[in-house]
């Protein structure tokens, strides 16, 4: 089994900053990628950002400038520096990854959320 586990999170007043960690443990074989995706109350998940084993990013255009997204391949752990937070940040976070356990199985799995809060 494979588990995604985020750390960080919290209360921030607006423009100030947060840190997300997610890691990930049990049976893997290869990470592919590795990223973060948010949900607000009454709108759909959306990509906030990733990273491949490579280290190619994507950003949203909403949060380009603001956050960076990092990764530790050999610790399976991918992180997140929110900075500048704007109250339309607030959202649950989510970290995503696409692991293989094997040569031949690789599927999506996602950590159970971390709530950001930015208050004006």
């Amino acid at each position: 089994q494979v588990q995604l586990v985020e750390s960080g999170g919290g209360s921030v007043k607006a423009g100030g900053s947060l840190s997300l960690s997610c890691e990930a443990s049990g049976i893997i074989f290869s990470i592919i990628s590795m990223g973060w995706y948010r949900q607000a109350p009454g709108k759909q998940r959306e990509l906030v950002a990733d990273i491949n084993r490579g280290g190619g990013i994507n950003y949203a255009d909403s949060v380009k400038g603001r956050f960076t997204i990092s990764r530790d391949n050999a610790l399976n752990m991918v992180y997140l520096q929110a900075n500048s937070l704007k109250p339309e940040d607030t959202a649950v976070y989510y970290c995503n990854a696409y692991i293989y356990t094997d040569l031949t199985n690789g599927m999506d799995y996602w950590g159970k959320g971390t709530l950001v809060t930015v208050s004006s």
